[in-house]
């Protein structure tokens, strides 16, 4: 039997950056209108992809049984443990954004959102994700080891697929 909260590895690059897609429409939505329920959605998304991948989340639901189907696109498999890390990033700023909100700061949880805002528009437009990024320099750093991303660590392994 197989676990609903079983983050992928590897990961569809090309579903990855549809979600983003969504979560921009979201998080955008939600900067410009400061409408709570949107703010909500977004943070339970987030949420539900770090526990499970797209298995509990609406949105990745959408992309992977519908979209990403309707699309030509080749699969581009990418290591899962960078994305999973993307999507904490934004599941602690979504949330501390609920916070805020709730608190009644507006002016905080709309920056917050705008924050996820640009990141999920550098990985939906350009397929730039600062979360993996950043993950990548903690794995340097040694505070991610290696165990958690062999492929993430053995580059080697990233060019000889790319070539």
């Amino acid at each position: 039997m197989r676990s609903v909260f079983r983050f992928p590895h590897p990961v569809d690059e090309v579903s990855a950056r549809l979600v983003a897609a969504g979560v921009v429409g979201f998080s955008g939505a939600y900067v410009l209108t400061g409408w709570w329920p949107l703010l909500a959605v977004l943070a339970y998304g987030f949420v539900s992809r770090v526990l499970s991948g797209p298995t509990l989340s609406p949105l990745g639901q959408l992309v992977t049984r519908v979209v990403r189907p309707a699309l030509s696109a080749a699969p581009r498999p990418t290591p899962g443990p960078p994305k999973r890390f993307a999507q904490g990033i934004g599941a602690a700023l979504s949330l501390a954004a609920v916070v805020a909100a709730v608190a009644g700061a507006s002016g905080p949880a709309r920056a917050l959102v705008g924050a996820v805002t640009v990141a999920a528009t550098l990985e939906s437009a350009l397929g730039l994700c600062l979360g993996c990024r950043i993950f990548a320099v903690l794995m340097r750093l040694g505070v991610v080891p290696s165990s958690v991303c062999e492929e993430c660590a053995d580059i080697s392994t990233r060019l000889a697929r790319s070539s």
